[in-house]
């Protein structure tokens, strides 16, 4: 099991290149991610994820996720046309199911544990 005294150490993991992100819908935005752990049977995976300004879909119709922003400031946009704003030090839940959008304000670095069916 990984330990997590503090959140402070994961600003500084290397994450590797940043690539062009798939779903970004505005802004050319990068991503960068490193899983650092897998359960045994592959249905929890907890990791940190970089991305730049912009927008981009998201769908978590197969698997629910709970982020710590690390870094960053970003707004989540439900279907129904809900905004919700998060910050450095807050947590995030997106239940099995939710879909919207994510606007990066700034560049964003996040720990995030996903929860498969």
């Amino acid at each position: 099991m990984i330990r997590f005294e503090n959140f402070e150490h994961l600003a500084q993991i290397d994450l590797g290149s940043p690539e062009p992100k798939p779903t970004s819908v505005e802004g050319n935005q990068l991503e960068a991610a490193k899983k650092l752990w897998t359960s045994p049977d592959g249905k929890v995976e907890v990791g940190v994820w970089e991305c730049t300004p912009g927008r981009f879909t998201a769908n978590r119709e197969n698997n629910s996720e709970i982020c710590h922003i690390v870094s960053g400031r970003v707004s989540l946009h439900d279907l129904d046309g809900r905004t919700r704003d998060f910050q450095e030090g807050e947590l995030v839940v997106l239940p099995i199911g939710w879909r919207g959008e994510w606007t990066i304000h700034k560049k964003t670095r996040k720990l995030y544990m996903l929860q498969f069916k």
